[in-house]
C-alpha cells in the first residue's frame, strides 16, 4: 500500500505514472550503471542521491535536507522518486509543487504541515485474509452507465494460479478493475487481493514468466506462490499519520451528527494530531508497529516563500521528520515577496541545511534510451526511424515534448491500422501539436490578435 503518494500521472483516466518505470538509482556498489533500474544517465547525480539513501539508513541525515538543482526535464523528479523506491517499497513518497502552497481554502502552513505528514508512515503488521497467485488470465469488462455517455470500466475477470491451485474470479468489481489498470497487471504478474478491503498489491514479476527487453529489467521477480489462492498471511501496511488524522476526524464528524464526507482537503485540528501521534505512540510501544520516514518532493522550490522556508526549516529539524527534497530550476533569483536576491530563490540560512546535487542536460544517446524505455513501459511499438526521429525532437526542442509525442502518434498509427509507431506518425504528431518554442512564435505572430 502507498499510502500518502501523490503521483498519479496517468495515461487516460486509469494507465501510467509518468515514472512507474523506476525501482531505485541504478547503482552497483556506489556507483552509478548508464542504465539501470529505468534510469538513464545522471551517473554523478545518481551516485551522490546514493550517498544520501546510506546516511539516511545510519541515521545520519538529521536537520538537513536535499535540493536537486538543473535545467528542466534533467530528471529531478525521477531522482527524487528513486530515492524514496532505494529506502524501501511501502516508503511514503509525497510530490507537491510550490505553488499548490498557495491554497485559497487553506493557511500555507496547513498544506506544508498536511504533506509533512503524508509523507511519515506507520508500518503495521496485521492477519488478512487475502487471494493471492500469478495472473495467468486478465480481462477488462466495460459498459455504459446512466452517469456516463461513454463507455466505463465496469469490472474484471481474473484467474489467480499457485504451484498447487487455479482459481477463477468471474466477475470482480469496478474498483478491484480499476487497481488492476493502475498498477498495470499483466499475465505473470504476482498480485495480492485483500477479501476485505478490496486492496490489490502487485508484488512482482513470477520468475521464468517475464521477458527482459534491451538491457533494462524494471520489476522484480518473486517465486510463484505455493498452497491455495486463498489464505490467511501476515500482511504489512502501511499508513501515513495524515491518513490517521483524515480517519478520526471523519469519525469524529459522524459521531457530533456533521454527516458529510470528511475530505482530507480541509485543515484538521491540532486536536486530531494529538490523538494521532497518541495512538501511535501506543502502537509504536506494543511492537505492533515502527515508524516510516518518507519523502517529501516540492517541485519549483523557487516559489515558496520566507514563511514556507521557515516551516520546512523547523521540519527538518522534527524527530520524526521525513527526507524533504526541493528540487529547482532557477540560478539568481528573488525570493518571493522580498527584494532579496538568492541562489535559486532560497533563503541563504535554509541552503547551508541543504545537501545539493546538480543534474546536467541529457546526451542524445541518454535522450534515445530514455525514450524507447518508456515506450517500452507505455506498451507502444516503436520503429527504428521514428525512435530516431523522436530522439532528434528531443534533442532540438525537449525530452519531455518528444515523450510527449509518444502517445498522440500512436493514436495515429492505430488509426492506420498499425500497431508500430512509424516516422510519419511523429511527423504528424509533431505537426498538430506544438511544444513551447513553436508555441512561443504563433503567439508572436498573432500578437496582435491576441487578447492582452
Amino acid at each position: 500500500m502507498e499510502a500518502g503518494s501523490s503521483i498519479s500521472l496517468k495515461r487516460g483516466l486509469l494507465g501510467v505514472s509518468m515514472h512507474s518505470h523506476i525501482t531505485g538509482l541504478g547503482l552497483v556498489d556506489g556507483k552509478a550503471k548508464r542504465i539501470g533500474d529505468g534510469l538513464v544517465g545522471q551517473e554523478e547525480a545518481r551516485e551522490a542521491a546514493g550517498v544520501i539513501v546510506e546516511m539516511i539508513k545510519e541515521g545520519r541525515l538529521s536537520g538537513k535536507g536535499i535540493l536537486l538543482a538543473g535545467p528542466p526535464g534533467s530528471g529531478k523528479t525521477a531522482i527524487a522518486i528513486a530515492i524514496a523506491r532505494e529506502l524501501g517499497e511501502d516508503t511514503p513518497f509525497v510530490a507537491l509543487n510550490a505553488s499548490e502552497v498557495y491554497s485559497v481554502e487553506r493557511k500555507k502552513t496547513e498544506v506544508l504541515l498536511q504533506a509533512v505528514r503524508r509523507a511519515i508512515g506507520v508500518r503495521v503488521v496485521e492477519e488478512r485474509r487475502v487471494f493471492e497467485g500469478v495472473v495467468v488470465e486478465r480481462k477488462f469488462y466495460r459498459g455504459k452507465t446512466p452517469f456516463s455517455p461513454y463507455p466505463v470500466l465496469t469490472g474484471a475477470k481474473l484467474v489467480l494460479e499457485t504451484k498447487d491451485e487455479v482459481r477463477r474470479f468471474e466477475r470482480l468489481p469496478p474498483e478491484v478493475a480499476a487497481q488492476l489498470l493502475r498498477l498495470r497487471v499483466k499475465k505473470g504478474d504476482v498480485i495480492s487481493i485483500d477479501a476485505e478491503t478490496l486492496e490489490v498489491r502487485k508484488l512482482g514479476r513470477a520468475k521464468g514468466r517475464g521477458k527482459k527487453l534491451y538491457d533494462v529489467e524494471t520489476e522484480v521477480e518473486v517465486e510463484i506462490p505455493e498452497g491455495p489462492v486463498e489464505k490467511v498471511k501476515k500482511v504489512i501496511r502501511t499508513f501515513t499519520l495524515h491518513d490517521i488524522d483524515v480517519s478520526i476526524a471523519a469519525q469524529r464528524a459522524i459521531f457530533t451528527g456533521l454527516f458529510a464526507i470528511f475530505g482530507g482537503e480541509k485543515e484538521i485540528s491540532d486536536e486530531v494530531r494529538r490523538e494521532t501521534d497518541k495512538l501511535v505512540k501506543k502502537l509504536l510501544e506494543s511492537g505492533r508497529a515502527e515508524m516510516v520516514p518518507g519523502v517529501l518532493f516540492i517541485d519549483d522550490a523557487h516559489l515558496l516563500d520566507l514563511e514556507s522556508f521557515g516551516f520546512l526549516t523547523k521540519a527538518m529539524e522534527s524527530e520524526f521528520a521525513p527526507l524533504i527534497i526541493l528540487a529547482t530550476n532557477r540560478g539568481m533569483t528573488r525570493i518571493r515577496g522580498t527584494d532579496v536576491t538568492s541562489p535559486h530563490g532560497i533563503p541563504r540560512d535554509l541552503l547551508d541545511r541543504l545537501l545539493i546535487i546538480t543534474t546536467r542536460p541529457y546526451r542524445e544517446d541518454e535522450i534515445r534510451d530514455i525514450i524507447r524505455i518508456r515506450s517500452d513501459e507505455l506498451e507502444i511499438p516503436v520503429s527504428d526511424e521514428a525512435l530516431e526521429r523522436l530522439t532528434k525532437v528531443g534533442v532540438e526542442r525537449s525530452l519531455r515534448y518528444a515523450l510527449q509525442l509518444l502517445e498522440p502518434a500512436y493514436v495515429i498509427a492505430r488509426r492506420k491500422g498499425r500497431f508500430r509507431i512509424e516516422l510519419e506518425d511523429v511527423e504528424e504528431a509533431s505537426r498538430l501539436f506544438a511544444d513551447v518554442k513553436r508555441s512561443v512564435e504563433m503567439l508572436e505572430r498573432y500578437k496582435d490578435l491576441m487578447l492582452a
